[in-house]
């Protein structure tokens, strides 16, 4: 346990009565204790308010787009979002004190209206962690109790459906602690930022696969994206958006091009002109591929570049934000993808579904680019870059843990495996200086 955690266990103890846990919001947000009547109060009570609805099968990109807006207009990262994860954590650790929540069996089976062996238990799991009011600790699988599973889900990223799935009993029997070591995690990679909140900005969160756009310290629009494969993550970075391009073309990364390209140009040479590319010298002159080494045992000497069309793997619309990772924002031309629930599948750029609302609010202080005039300057086919007049702040951040202003607790999956990575290195480098401030040699380093 490092000591950070410890800290955290240690306050929340002192914290079970205090005004933090007061503030806890049941329904949506994390544990909160019954008040003397054994209930919560209705004002701040969502399980008194309408549960979320499950989105209608979203086949557009404005339809998905609508649908995750209309999830909720707080904002995933602000300049109070430190300190609320900070409260949350001391919350769910009082939680883990008083011995934290009930395990659903995994063969467990609930039926709406259908008394279950296994409905009592998924009430009292439901009641600690705060989606469901205290005085609903009995009673069948009912439309309150499916109301319930619905704010759970919304809260983990789960389709709120309100059916027991698998993947819903599975984030529910995680444990406390686990949600813990994710707050804790979190709070740690927002100390290290440093990003510059300004009237406008955009955020990307990687393991929940969404963007943010963000006015005046609410989210205007939302998006699904698709971020990088686990074995080829997306990175964490703050920048700025300098451009929209429309219809752009693509510059193969040369990692790309050693490996992916060259394996397709070895199995069939014509796959080049198929995919409507070119090879380029260091001057930009045209050479011919057939000139070229494709055994992919070399750094390429040469770049790789897509003509821009409907075939163009970035679609029609790429974002520029200059960063030291050469990763951007973009359409894509398999917009299908934006359909799945798992959308780890790039190389590491983020692509936007409905991305030229997107760029419509980006240009929006240019009043000669409206989404009308941009969808024209598409259907041009000219390749354009439009520069922004004024810059906007973007920030790509890995939080598995955060609590919005309205004091609702998220939960999503690590799918890069970092939050137990950055918590043993943290162990680790305290242990270090801990055993310095000890030794003669090496007290001075921990002054």
């Amino acid at each position: 346990m490092s000591k950070r955690h410890a800290m955290i266990v240690a306050v929340g103890v002192l914290a079970s009565a205090s005004a933090l846990a007061q503030t806890e919001t049941t329904g949506q947000a994390g544990p909160r204790p019954a008040t003397a009547a054994g209930t919560v109060p209705a004002a701040a009570n969502p399980a008194h308010a309408a549960a979320p609805k499950a989105a209608a099968p979203a086949s557009t990109a404005e339809s998905r787009s609508a649908a995750a807006l209309a999830l909720t207009h707080e904002p995933t990262y602000d300049e109070g979002s430190a300190q609320r994860i900070r409260d949350a954590a001391l919350s769910y650790s009082d939680l883990a004190v008083r011995g934290g929540w009930p395990a659903i069996p995994a063969d467990a089976r609930f039926a709406l209206s259908v008394q279950g062996t296994s409905d009592e238990l998924l009430r009292k799991r439901l009641i600690v962690s705060g989606d469901l009011s205290a005085d609903k600790a009995s009673g069948a699988f009912d439309q309150e109790l499916a109301d319930a599973v619905k704010r759970f889900q919304a809260r983990h990223g789960l389709a709120p459906t309100g059916t027991m799935t698998p993947r819903t009993i599975a984030a529910m029997n995680v444990s406390v602690q686990k949600r813990i070591r994710q707050l804790e995690a979190s709070l740690q990679r927002l100390e290290n930022m440093n990003f510059g909140f300004g009237q406008r900005y955009v955020v990307v969160n990687i393991p929940a696969a969404f963007a943010e756009a963000v006015e005046n310290d609410v989210v205007v629009r939302r998006y699904r994206v698709i971020v990088g494969k686990t074995e080829k993550p997306s990175p964490t970075l703050t920048a700025q958006i300098t451009s929209v391009v429309l219809n752009p073309t693509w510059t193969v990364p040369s990692s790309i091009a050693k490996t992916e390209i060259s394996a397709h140009m070895r199995k069939d040479p014509t796959y080049l002109s198929r995919m409507h590319m070119e090879v380029l010298d260091a001057h930009d002159n045209p050479i011919d591929p057939h000139s070229v080494d494709w055994s992919g045992t070399h750094t390429p000497n040469f770049t790789v570049r897509q003509h821009n069309g409907t075939f163009n793997a970035l679609g029609a619309v790429k974002i520029d934000m200059p960063n030291s990772y050469s990763v951007y924002m973009h359409d894509t031309n398999q917009r299908n993808l934006f359909n799945d629930d798992y959308r780890f599948d790039s190389h590491g750029c983020s692509r936007v579904d409905n991305v030229r609302d997107l760029a419509a609010w980006l240009l929006k202080d240019q009043p000669k680019w409206s989404r009308a005039a941009i969808d024209a300057e598409i259907a041009s086919g000219q390749h354009l870059d439009v520069a922004m007049a004024k810059k906007v702040p973007v920030a790509w951040i890995y939080l598995t843990a955060w609590m919005t202003k309205d004091q609702t607790v998220q939960f999503r999956n690590d799918v890069y495996n970092q939050d137990e990575q950055l918590l043993e290195a943290t162990a680790e480098e305290a242990a270090f200086f801990s055993n310095a401030g000890n030794h003669p040699l090496t007290a001075h380093m921990t002054r």
